[in-house]
């Protein structure tokens, strides 16, 4: 695609999602989002996915939403930033959650504002060791969205939360992974073999029960520990009825590896 904001391409069952603004440090545009939410498309239709990867092109994986789309004079009115929000970002969020496959973010160089709450809300981050996380917000007067508010305190805790949130500092990825924000730090020269072979591996387990744990953490913010233990029961009844149930406890007594289908039947 001619002025393709986002690549995508598909191998060995990972979709591999590059945010492509390079010179702008992958800051989201309109376009950039439209883009975004075709590749998500295919991630959600294509039973040949079975696992997502999103990084970024460049020294940067993602700052944000670029100010040169909402940049406002003072003879003008304000923008509706809640409407960017709303059209934008929380759709973004809520599929990224739904999607019943995992998704691994490799974050590359800078993750600040909307760009670390893409991160976040993947399912397994792993950051180069140059990286960082920045909750640039207060420095514009404005508040974490993106989901940044619902995340920062159940990953990294509240106090740490407040400190992000309120004074806008810099926080390095092994700083992130000390804070429980990540999942892991690698040197940078190795973040792409490392996140793509792990994307791999995961394309190969049994999929629909990937997104049936997805679905089961997820919950877990929200419900009372009695509904969580009903919502694991029922989660485990659809598993324990899955092609990959019976193909992983058949490998296991045959001492085989497992052929999972990534299938529900």
């Amino acid at each position: 695609m001619e002025n393709a904001l986002i690549l995508s391409h598909i191998e060995a069952g990972v979709l591999t999602i590059t945010l492509n603004r390079p010179d702008r440090l992958n800051s989201f545009n309109d376009e950039m989002h439209h883009q975004l939410s075709e590749a998500l498309t295919v991630a959600e239709r294509d039973d040949s996915v079975r696992c997502v990867l999103i990084t970024g092109a460049g020294r940067g994986f993602c700052a944000g939403q670029d100010l040169n789309d909402r940049n406002v004079s003072v003879d003008q009115a304000p923008p509706d930033l809640g409407l960017s929000v709303e059209r934008f970002y929380n759709p973004l969020i809520r599929r990224l959650s739904a999607l019943p496959k995992p998704i691994v973010c490799a974050v590359n160089g800078v993750a600040a504002g909307a760009g670390a709450a893409l991160a976040m809300a993947c399912d397994i981050v792993v950051a180069a060791d140059n990286a960082s996380f920045i909750q640039s917000f207060c420095k514009l007067g404005l508040v974490p969205d993106s989901g940044g508010s619902w995340y920062l305190p159940r990953l990294a805790g509240h106090a740490r939360a407040m400190g992000m949130a309120l004074l806008g500092d810099k926080i390095s990825a092994q700083q992130a992974l000390e804070w429980g924000m990540i999942w892991q730090v690698v040197a940078a020269t190795e973040l792409a073999d490392h996140t793509q072979s792990m994307a791999k591996q995961l394309a190969t387990q049994p999929t629909y029960g990937l997104g049936l744990i997805k679905k089961a953490m997820y919950s877990s913010a929200s419900n009372t520990l009695d509904q969580q233990l009903d919502l694991e029961r029922d989660l485990q009844r659809l598993g324990g009825r899955s092609a990959d149930y019976r193909e992983g406890v058949s490998a296991f007594f045959a001492k085989r590896p497992p052929n999972f289908s990534g299938k529900q039947s």
